[in-house]
């Protein structure tokens, strides 16, 4: 949002800061101004000259030299234009003074071009700092023509309305009030507590009925909860006046005609957009305010065609749409330079259901915009009456009387209760009640005993917290003095998932992974790195409706590429002996296509090249198990298939029979794909899982009063079976005085036989209230024995 000065100190006449002194206020009061812009700044000792005479320059066919009179003297100035005459009134830039060029600023002196002495410039609507989009009668190349009228010497700056300052604002959209000029000049007004005067809108209309020339129908009350019409006839199109027009370029909005201008204008004053209809193009003389049907068609005022659904608000006549509602106008029923009648529309609508059909129908406007907030509906009226006074003051046409109000259910005004304690004690000050009803008053909020009336216009005062934050902008934000917060402290803590989490960091920290943060976003294109099949379920994703890119288009179902890439990039910047973790989330979809929210599961994700191997990374998953307290037995099936891990070295995590986890090798060939040439492991654990097993419930056991009786046995294994499955095989048959197991040897070689190995375990046995005699730990053993010989396993002799 962006005001004048000027028209702001017209509302607020007392207003006499400097524009640093608004800015400082304005946004200590709570209306955040982001920059102002001098429009004259870089504009000095410009001046309206006339031409008296105009000389074909002696030694140059391109240049003429003119007299020109600046009031208090003649200059002779040396100039190129062709569009000078003499007897023009132009701008003259005197000697010492400076003019723009694009954005710097050039200053003039006296010389000569061309062997002619030169004492100043003739300038272009662009040396001044502007366009010709914002003044359109200045020409395309040439000086700037003033009216015959403009006077000799006066301050060019002045008379083109340059002396202003523009302020813009970065207004929250729960202030619908402040997206206009009145808004902020009440805002201005409350902040430097001066008197705010708003325009007088007086009755205006002929004796005719307006209900004889229009009616109005709205099918949908909810969507348009309040629409108005006014008629004006006799339609005479102009250019607007130059205050007008001033007004509006301060705005960025470029002067067209006075209809166009009146509605522009009081969009911009009242912050409530309007539009006007050729009354002559509208059939049946109806309004009729509905829902579009299904793949309706409607050609707008950009002459595009677009394609309408059921949910967006359509502005018809008695047979066609000739707009779309809080959007844009129809192409016909636009106002020509030929319309004879117009009707006048000020309207409120649902701002969601705006917001949704502009994106639907690909079109945002300024209308728009405003609308998408949540306009007064109250505030309509208004800006309708404020028209039609413009339209009788500029004499643009002849307002017929009345005016046609579809409004079913008025919006009333609310009241909260004044409490001075409560804001007090919410904001830690003693203002007095008496200068809170002053600040109240300022911003039109009536206080009457012991309630406030809330204006419908200020949509986003609803408790007491808005109003003590009411008195805290005006009494000074840093008058407030710093307090100690009242009440109890209370401890505060993890939530349990948190708690699990920094748990699983401090873990593998210690054993020397660094973290990494890797994107949720991902390309379709990983999963053919990853050698996943065309009908792999990692494949079913969830798509992005509006991505950044194709790179990021799906939301990952493997925590793996952005792990790898970051490994990558730490290989090929030549980092040796890199570990690295992720806590990141997967999004696996319940079906294809997506009907409601997948599920997010938070997956550990570990990383490693250089020293350590699959045994490292087993280890740590072992030491994460062990200190999360998952207490029972934790198993590696190698009947593991994921295309991106070696097939010979990855293995499946179990705990309790469930998999909670898989880790091995990357596969050679994916590891090429992220360009490393070196063996890379990769871990990843789902810690939903660890999260449901993981216990701290830890019971004391005394240290053992009897001994424990030690055995050791080699064997001669065949090859393809697993440390596993001999592990199983001692818990199952070793009775409850198998206290532990370790391996610790494994040997392979021509000693042993080609498909053998030999593996050598100590098995501890204990009980807790006995001495364990021979014949218990061998009547173990023996059990042990039998069950291994079933396996083709025999002891090494």
């Amino acid at each position: 949002m962006r005001t004048s000065i000027k028209w702001i100190k017209a509302l607020v006449p007392g207003l006499d800061v400097t524009p640093k002194e608004y800015m400082d206020a304005m946004t200590l009061s709570g209306s955040k101004v982001e920059f102002y812009e001098e429009l004259d700044a870089n504009l000095d000792k410009i001046v309206v000259g006339k031409i008296e005479k105009i000389e074909k320059h002696p030694d140059a066919d391109k240049l003429v030299v003119c007299q020109v009179n600046v009031k208090d003297e003649t200059l002779q100035i040396v100039t190129g234009a062709k569009n000078v005459n003499e007897g023009d009134k132009v701008p003259v830039v005197l000697n010492g003074g400076t003019v723009v060029d694009g954005t710097k600023p050039v200053k003039i002196k006296t010389g000569k071009l061309r062997g002619v002495e030169s004492c100043g410039m003739l300038c272009s609507i662009e040396e001044l700092g502007s366009s010709t989009d914002m003044y359109p009668e200045a020409p395309e190349n040439g000086i700037y023509i003033f009216p015959e009228d403009a006077e000799i010497g006066a301050d060019a700056i002045k008379l083109l309305g340059r002396d202003d300052v523009v302020v813009e604002y970065e207004i929250t959209s729960n202030r619908v009030d402040c997206f206009g000029v009145l808004g902020l000049a009440r805002e201005a007004a409350a902040t430097f507590n001066k008197e705010f005067k708003p325009p007088v809108i007086t009755k205006t209309g002929n004796d005719e009925d307006v209900n004889d020339f229009i009616s109005v129908e709205v099918k949908n009350t909810e969507l348009c909860p309040r629409y108005t019409a006014r008629v004006v006839k006799d339609i005479k199109i102009e250019p607007s006046p130059e205050w007008m027009q001033r007004r509006l370029m301060a705005q960025g909005i470029r002067p067209i005609n006075n209809i166009v201008d009146i509605t522009n204008y009081v969009m911009e004053e009242y912050g409530q957009p309007m539009h006007a209809y050729d009354l002559d193009t509208i059939e049946d003389n109806k309004i009729v305010v509905r829902n579009a049907s299904k793949d309706e068609k409607f050609t707008t005022l950009d002459g595009v065609e677009r394609t309408m659904d059921e949910s967006v608000l359509m502005i018809c006549d008695g047979k066609k749409p000739v707009g779309i509602a809080g959007i844009m106008g129809g192409e016909n029923s636009m106002i020509t330079d030929d319309v004879k009648t117009m009707l006048f529309e000020a309207a409120c609508f649902d701002g969601t259901n705006i917001r949704l059909s502009s994106k639907k129908v690909g079109l945002r406007t300024d209308a728009s915009g405003k609308f998408e907030k949540g306009l007064d509906p109250n505030n309509a009226i208004n800006a309708m009456n404020r028209a039609c006074q413009l339209i009788e003051e500029l004499n643009a046409g002849t307002v017929v009387g009345g005016v046609v109000d579809v409004y079913p259910k008025k919006k009333e005004e609310i009241t909260l209760p004044f409490e001075p304690d409560k804001y007090n004690r919410m904001l830690g000050t003693s203002i007095s009640p008496e200068e809170m009803k002053d600040y109240f008053a300022r911003l039109e909020l009536k206080v009457e005993g012991d309630k406030v009336t809330i204006p419908t216009w200020r949509q986003d005062l609803e408790s007491y917290a808005d109003l003590a934050e009411e008195v805290a902008r005006f009494y000074g934000y840093d008058k407030i003095p710093t307090t100690l917060p009242s009440g109890e402290a209370t401890a505060g803590k993890l939530s349990y998932k948190l708690f699990i989490e920094s748990i699983i960091r401090d873990v593998v920290e210690l054993c020397g992974f660094s973290q990494a943060m890797c994107y949720s976003f991902e390309s379709p294109k990983v999963f053919d790195k990853l050698l996943l099949d065309k009908d792999s379920d990692y494949r079913k994703t969830v798509v992005i409706s509006n991505p950044l890119g194709e790179d990021y288009s799906i939301m990952r179902t493997l925590p793996l590429d952005g792990m790898l890439t970051s490994l990558s990039t730490n290989y090929n910047r030549r980092n040796k002996d890199v570990r690295l973790y992720e806590l990141g989330n997967v999004y696996i979809p319940k079906q294809v296509p997506i009907e409601e929210l997948p599920d997010e599961r938070m997956m550990l994700t570990l990383g490693m090249y250089g020293e350590g191997d699959f045994y490292t990374l087993k280890g740590v998953v072992e030491e994460l198990v062990e200190v999360l307290g998952l207490n029972k037995k934790l198993t590696f099936d190698p009947d593991n298939k994921k295309p991106f891990l070696h097939p010979g070295r990855q293995a499946n995590v179990m705990y309790d029979g469930k998999c909670i986890g898989y880790l091995g090798e990357v596969h050679p060939k994916v590891a090429g794909n992220y360009s490393i040439k070196d063996r890379v492991y990769i871990a990843v654990v789902d810690t939903v899982c660890l999260r449901e097993e993981a216990t701290f419930d830890i019971k004391f056991r005394p240290i053992p009063k009897f001994p424990a009786a030690t055995r050791d046995i080699s064997m001669v294994v065949p090859k393809e079976v697993l440390a596993g499955q001999i592990e199983e095989v001692f818990e199952n048959k070793g009775g409850a005085y198998l206290e532990s197991y370790e391996l610790f040897d494994v040997y392979e070689g021509d000693q042993i036989g080609k498909d053998f190995k030999s593996m050598a375990y100590s098995l501890v046995f204990r009980a807790q209230d006995k001495n364990l005699s021979d014949e218990d730990v061998n009547s173990a053993m023996d059990r042990i024995l039998k069950a291994l010989k079933n396996m083709n396993i025999e002891l090494r002799s």
